[in-house]
């Protein structure tokens, strides 16, 4: 149809010029009536077009290459180039009659003749706007660049040309330059060229170049349409999430999953509910919505990591642990990093100090205290030039020794204080304190109080206004 309206407004633009032949309302019933016949009854389809192209007619190039189009639509080609040799014969310096012959070459796949037919088109006439388009569309997967640079090419010749701002988002959109396809798509989605397939890929546009205010009212407005629009419920749950809408995104995600029609589920549906049931604090529910990602794709292992996060959030540590080793474990070594590993070392951490009896039992504590330390030591290893790995042996083995009876953190925070004096940065400054604030009071415990004092007082320097310092060192007074 799309093909037929542009030959017609091309016929329309000529008539003027080709005096002898007739105007296009006066056969194009008669071509409306072969199309519902060719594949029906190809001998009356025959018929009528002989009976169409009596006289004059043979010479009318508009008429010769629509019946010819008929055809070829049809997928009957052999028909197709005997009309094509008459449109020839008429006057193959036509511009229709070279777009006509591209088309036939690329129904039988010959991209690259079919371009050059296109091409001579718009030598014949610089202003054929189908054969550009024609063009655009044959390459805009093969090759975008020639694709965009005959849209180009239209464009300067006809600067308004809506028609090449929705080939232009097309190709634009398929090559993922998202950007440049959501501001050609804003330039006609408001018109009648645009589809409802149009609007749904200028609203993934905006999403997926991060303009989710923009992306959402695209979606809502495809809404307002058919509420039951899978794609558009999805950008709806999508957009919402990332708006930290949460309450809008779990209506449109229940729009999404319950009442969608034709909806096709993927890993980053399930991911994304599992997100926003956790930003909704119904973690078992997320839980069950990330295991339904990993069923879509198991090889999408980052969800153990959210999955973790999840479980860590619920208090539920063992199986918090439990799904960031499987995280850590699908890792590529290159991936296998000192910050990856730290997660898991303060997991066990956050099991052994955590103050809920009901998931954690107190026999359990020190063991997973002493699973921390064992990671932290490896991330010491790892990350010799940073304090992190030491800083947090030092606060595992301050809880394992809650009293600091035994200074089982001693070693540990001095080693972190000596690596922060050299760096002699203030930003350090809060760490610093920490050190000086475990040895101050380490030493007040053993009664030397000049040491104590003097980490006390290191801490003023610091902070002069420490609270905990000036009451440390007045009790020492």
């Amino acid at each position: 149809m799309k093909t037929m309206l542009i030959l017609s407004m091309g016929a329309l633009l000529l008539a003027g010029t080709v005096s002898a032949q007739a105007p296009v309302n006066e056969w194009q019933a008669g071509v409306d009536k072969m199309k519902s016949l060719v594949q029906t009854n190809p001998e009356q389809a025959s018929e009528e077009a002989g009976a169409l192209l009596k006289g004059k007619n043979k010479k009318n190039v508009d008429l010769v290459t629509s019946i010819a189009h008929v055809y070829l639509n049809a997928g009957k080609l052999t028909d197709a180039q005997e009309y094509l040799a008459m449109a020839k014969k008429a006057n193959n310096k036509d511009p229709k009659v070279s777009v006509l012959e591209g088309d036939i070459a690329l129904a039988q796949k010959n991209v690259g003749q079919a371009c050059q037919l296109y091409e001579q088109a718009i030598y014949f006439d610089p202003n054929c706007k189908e054969a550009y388009l024609k063009y655009a569309q044959a390459y805009k997967s093969a090759s975008p660049s020639l694709a965009i640079e005959k849209l180009e090419q239209l464009k300067a010749v006809e600067p308004d040309c809506l028609e090449a701002d929705k080939e232009l988002a097309e190709v634009y959109y398929s090559s993922n330059r998202f950007d440049k396809a959501a501001a050609m798509y804003a330039k006609f989605i408001n018109t009648p060229l645009a589809t409802e397939d149009d609007m749904l890929k200028y609203a993934f546009a905006l999403f997926l170049n991060h303009d989710f205010e923009k992306s959402l009212q695209i979606a809502q407005k495809g809404l307002q349409a058919n509420a039951r629009h899978a794609a558009f419920n999805r950008l709806a749950m999508y957009n919402n999430t990332d708006l930290k809408r949460y309450e809008d995104a779990e209506k449109a995600a229940d729009a999404f999953f319950h009442a969608s029609d034709k909806a096709d589920y993927s890993y980053l549906d399930y991911r994304y509910y599992g997100a926003l049931l956790t930003a909704l604090k119904k973690y078992d529910e997320a839980i069950i919505e990330y295991g339904k990602a990993l069923e879509k794709d198991d090889t999408q292992t980052d969800l153990w990591r959210e999955i973790s996060d999840a479980y860590e959030m619920k208090n539920d540590y063992a199986q918090a642990i439990a799904s960031y080793q499987k995280y850590y474990d699908s890792l590529a070594k290159d991936k296998k990093t000192p910050e990856t590993l730290f997660q898991l070392g303060r997991l066990y951490y956050g099991q052994g100090t955590s103050s809920d009896t009901l998931t954690v039992q107190p026999a359990d504590r020190m063991v997973a205290l002493q699973s921390a330390d064992s990671v932290f030591a490896l991330v010491s290893e790892q990350a010799p030039d940073s304090y992190l790995g030491d800083m947090w042996r030092a606060r595992t083995n301050s809880a394992m020794d809650p009293e600091t009876t035994e200074g089982l953190a001693k070693p540990f925070y001095e080693k972190v204080m000596e690596v922060l004096l050299s760096k002699n940065d203030p930003k350090y400054n809060s760490p610093l304190i920490e050190c000086y604030s475990y040895l101050g009071y380490y030493y007040l415990l053993k009664s030397d109080y000049p040491t104590s004092k003097e980490y006390w007082n290191k801490i003023l320097a610091i902070d002069p206004a420490n609270a905990t310092a000036k009451k440390a060192l007045d009790g020492i007074k």
